[in-house]
């Protein structure tokens, strides 16, 4: 049996130093929002080799639309604007007709208001919320002690603070966006914590139920000792998919797929480094 609990706090100290970091980026720098929570207009445009770029942006400026953002891919111009209403949007269009002809297409183009955004934010917050509450509860029963509970929520909130710091990293230094999809990784990483968890709690459970009440720091350790392995096993096979898809997947799920790369490793660790660990603090001190 390895006594994995007595580097507790090296893994505290690990996950302090990423989580700091994290949170100066986001007190730095924050997020680069996308048009899921700030609103605005996406178009997608078809330009042909020789027209300049400054040319396009000028007929948009032009017409008093405030561009955001502006990239260009081969032949494809991303532009993003704050939202344009139809008059201000046709006024562009037409003028973009007239100047290049067929040279300037319009592939797509969408629109979202800024109250659309405040939802989007108010639901994904309203999500989390009943996830942690359900996860709490159900844990709760099942394991009949606040504490497994606890911890594990702990735990998850330690993900859920690597996981939003390291993307403030990427929003920052890589031009990653806040957008669903990154609520979508985050749900999903949170989830893949706590299925973690409950694996190393369970034959926690078991020791316990067959032995009795017994030293909990030799439980944990023998927990983790007989479930590491697997975990990592599973965890590896996920890790290797991701990080595939991260270097050689499309742009737009790059920064979707790196933040449950992430999620999965903190997941991975935060369940036997973290969790386990509160769960012998919690419990030592019920015993005093």
């Amino acid at each position: 049996m390895i006594d994995f609990l007595r580097h507790t706090r090296l893994y505290f100290l690990l996950s302090a130093i990423v989580i700091v970091l994290g949170l100066f980026s986001m007190a730095r720098w924050g997020f680069r929002y996308s048009i899921d929570f700030v609103g605005g207009t996406n178009q997608q445009l078809k330009v042909a080799p020789h027209i300049n770029t400054s040319e396009i942006k000028k007929v948009f400026t032009d017409n008093g639309a405030e561009i955001v953002k502006l990239e260009k891919n081969d032949n494809n111009l991303l532009l993003r604007t704050k939202a344009l209403d139809e008059k201000k949007e046709g006024a562009i269009n037409r003028q973009l007709a007239v100047r290049f002809k067929n040279e300037v297409q319009i592939e797509r183009s969408e629109t979202v208001g800024p109250v659309l955004g405040r939802e989007t934010m108010i639901k994904t917050v309203t999500a989390s919320v009943v996830a942690i509450l359900g996860i709490l509860i159900y844990m709760s029963f099942s394991f009949k002690s606040f504490h497994f509970a606890l911890a594990a929520i702990l735990a998850m909130v330690h993900d859920f603070l690597v996981v939003i710091g390291t993307y403030s990293l990427f929003s920052h230094f890589l031009g990653a966006e806040l957008d669903t999809l990154f609520v979508t990784a985050i749900l999903t990483a949170m989830s893949f914590s706590v299925h973690d968890t409950i694996i190393i709690f369970d034959k926690i459970r078991e020791y316990r139920r067959l032995e009795g009440i017994a030293d909990i720091e030799r439980l944990v350790n023998r927990a983790l000792t007989e479930t590491l392995v697997r975990s990592l096993n599973n965890s590896m096979t996920i890790i290797f998919m991701l990080l595939a898809l991260t270097l050689l997947g499309g742009s737009t799920i790059r920064f979707f797929v790196a933040t449950l790369l992430v999620g999965t490793v903190t997941g991975t660790y935060s369940s036997p480094f973290i969790a386990a660990p509160i769960l012998v603090f919690l419990e030592k001190r019920k015993a005093r």
